[in-house]
């Protein structure tokens, strides 16, 4: 057996595939950040989601991909470095990860516009901002660096919103804003 499960189901006349996998170890580590608290996690293999927390800051995991993404977090907040180099496995549609895998693309310090991303993906530009709103991995997978036509800040799923977008943007020299 290969140990993965794949499952087909119709709801509302759309085929819908699930995949069951194997249950993996997933280990966690809350950080501190100019944005406030961010918790991450991993399985053995790759980080699978980082979000604004509440919660205090956590100990140092053993986890080999959290210690490398906590510190290439901290080396991205202290201009250290631009970008990221961690392995990741975001859980989601396969529009959701060529959406964000379109997104890892764009450079630092740069933006492109829903529209731009909806052209590469052939969707319109609302389901690329429902993708991007359903990020998992915010500020590694750059949802912030998707702007409005124009250049417009419209959304950011993150705690503050387009204050966060905006700061996240400047942070990177983004002049546009």
């Amino acid at each position: 057996m290969s140990g993965i499960i794949t499952l087909s189901l119709t709801l509302n006349t759309e085929a819908i595939q699930i995949v069951a996998r194997p249950s993996m170890t997933t280990m966690e580590q809350i950080i501190s950040s100019p944005l406030g608290n961010l918790r991450l996690q991993a399985n053995e293999d790759s980080l699978i989601s980082l979000e604004w927390t509440g919660e205090t800051i956590t100990r140092p995991s053993e986890n080999p991909i959290l210690k490398t993404a906590c510190t290439q977090l901290s080396d991205y907040f202290n201009n250290k470095n631009n970008g990221f180099n961690i392995p990741l496995s975001p859980c989601g549609s396969e529009f959701e990860l060529a959406v964000w895998k379109s997104m890892t693309q764009i450079p630092y310090g740069t933006t492109v516009t829903y529209g731009d991303i909806a052209k590469s993906t052939g969707r319109p530009p609302r389901a690329v901002g429902t993708a991007c709103g359903r990020n998992p991995i915010p500020i590694i997978i750059p949802c912030h660096r998707v702007v409005g036509s124009g250049g417009r800040m419209v959304g950011y799923s993150g705690k503050g919103g387009i204050e966060t977008k905006r700061w996240l943007l400047v942070h990177e020299g983004n002049v546009l804003l």
